[in-house]
């Protein structure tokens, strides 16, 4: 009999968030689990990291006897760093998977993304990782088209690893599974975020801000994530943690002359 693959399990919503209870549901079936998510809501955490204060693991009982569960009181890359170092230091991990995410991780949200970057930990850690968001941010958002398409990739991974990459960014349609068309393998749209901040006095008389704005999309290629989603697609976008803008190198290479003829005055 074949040993089970070890799947770690993670997100930035909470451990009693419906996205990981269906993410949970979606893999266990497919390996071992063992799922360490944040004790409270870590949305737009991005990649930080718990330095300052302590960090603390609690055993609880969320997804039944089969499942072990850990909250952890830092951020989604904590718990992965937890994970990896002390729960599972002398294991290996074979597959990590992270949501899934209220929301989209689409475009240039990966980078604030919590969800993602969990995942982008445990590939920094050599492990393959698939960070999967909903484009629903409702707390009753329809998963049903979720879980299919998570069991499908994760299945994938699991028989045939990753090829030139250890992550992918995973976003799902905001529609009912009879109506998504596929599964399109894309690049990442460009977009931003045009911010404003909403300004008010709380009730003790103190001013304060809340960010609001609105996502704009620059990029309607074909081939991208935002396109995919718009058209009925599941979009996957296979993503590294390696930031350079490798035209620029040349393009800015008289930088490297202008630094010189200053440092000789």
């Amino acid at each position: 009999m074949s040993k089970k693959p070890l799947i770690l399990v993670t997100n930035d919503d909470g451990m009693f968030a419906p996205g990981i209870k269906n993410l949970v549901n979606a893999a266990k079936e497919l390996g071992e689990l063992l799922v360490v998510a944040p004790d409270s809501p870590q949305s737009a955490k991005g990649h930080a990291v718990t330095m300052s204060v302590p960090l603390r693991l609690n055993k609880v009982d969320a997804f039944g006897p089969d499942v072990e569960a850990y909250e952890c009181s830092g951020t989604p890359v904590d718990c992965v760093k937890l994970a990896k170092h002390v729960l599972l230091k002398d294991r290996e991990v074979d597959l990590c998977i992270s949501g899934i995410n209220h929301g989209s991780n689409a475009s240039v949200n990966i980078i604030y993304s919590g969800t993602v970057s969990a995942a982008l930990e445990a590939s920094l850690e050599g492990i393959p990782s698939i960070g999967f968001s909903l484009l629903d941010y409702s707390f009753e958002a329809d998963f049903e088209a979720s879980v299919h398409f998570a069991k499908i990739i994760i299945s994938y991974v699991l028989e045939n690893g990753l090829s030139d990459c250890k992550l992918l960014n995973v976003n799902i349609p905001k529609m009912p599974l009879d109506q998504i068309k596929g599964v399109k393998v894309c690049r990442q749209a460009e977009g931003r975020w045009v911010e404003d901040f909403t300004e008010g006095l709380d009730p003790r008389k103190q001013r304060y801000f809340w960010l609001t704005g609105n996502f704009i999309v620059d990029d309607n290629g074909p081939d991208t994530d935002i396109y995919a989603l718009t058209n009925g697609y599941v979009s996957v976008v296979p993503s590294w943690h390696d930031l350079t803008r490798y035209p620029a190198i040349k393009s800015n290479a008289k930088l490297e002359e202008y630094v010189a003829k200053s440092n000789n005055h």
